[in-house]
């Protein structure tokens, strides 16, 4: 069949016009209609600089070789926040992060836990703890772990020239890892790293969760890397 169309529109604009909008539809609603289609173009900065990270740096890269000698690396806090719901959990990954802190060689250490609720940590004089009180606030009102680690910075004892490398209490450590981080601190080229985190090594429990939170590593390889080695800068943090 043959569908017939009228060239005249409800409004009294033609198809062969050109459709003035804010004559069509007023200022006000123009302004927002624009606005709209403009949103469609505001995730383009972070697709470039996703897409020349995953193109411009080697994802496969080898094991990392361990460049300087640990006696003369700088002082390495490991900082694990946590709210203290799972105290056995943030115990165990405690004693497994500290084996590979010994299994690599690692000398000036320590292993400091941020919590909210009192952890059971009589494991090794190098595992500190840092119980939040109940009624402290930051002078901004961060909450949650910003509000946490604020308190350790606040009360920390290191030194100035130590370094804080800031975990999960599900995160644990790998030898690359340590030796990533050895060689950053000693490199002396930058003041904030970030490093590629990765899901599913172990027991699987929620393969739903597990996929979601993989996009996380096509982030890190691409996105914040592109970001910090090349910008110097994390700008989508």
């Amino acid at each position: 069949g043959v569908n017939l169309f009228s060239t005249q529109l409800k409004s009294g604009v033609k198809l062969d016009d050109e459709i003035k909008p804010i004559e069509v539809y007023g200022l006000p609603l123009t302004i927002i209609l624009y606005f709209l289609r403009l949103l469609a173009l505001l995730p383009l900065p972070v697709i470039i600089c996703h897409t020349i990270g995953i193109l411009a740096f080697n994802v496969f890269k080898e094991k990392p070789e361990l460049r300087y000698s640990q006696l003369v690396s700088p002082g390495i806090c490991i900082r694990v926040v946590t709210r203290g719901d799972f105290p056995e959990l943030v115990r165990q990954n405690v004693i497994r992060n500290v084996a590979t802190c010994d299994r690599v060689g690692l000398v000036k250490f320590i292993l400091e836990v941020v919590t909210d609720k009192p952890v059971p940590l009589d494991i090794d004089p190098r595992v500190h703890q840092t119980v939040v009180p109940e009624k402290y606030t930051t002078s901004t009102g961060a909450m949650y772990k910003s509000r946490a680690l604020q308190y350790a910075l606040e009360t920390t004892s290191l030194n100035e020239s130590d370094w804080i490398v800031h975990l999960d209490e599900e995160t644990l450590l790998t030898d690359n890892c340590l030796y990533g981080i050895l060689n950053f601190v000693n490199d002396g080229q930058s003041q904030i790293g970030q490093g590629l985190i990765t899901y599913g090594n172990e027991n699987v429990v929620n393969l739903v969760t597990t996929l979601a939170d993989s996009i996380r590593v096509g982030t890190d390889l691409g996105l914040l890397r592109f970001c910090l080695k090349t910008l110097h800068a994390p700008l989508f943090l």
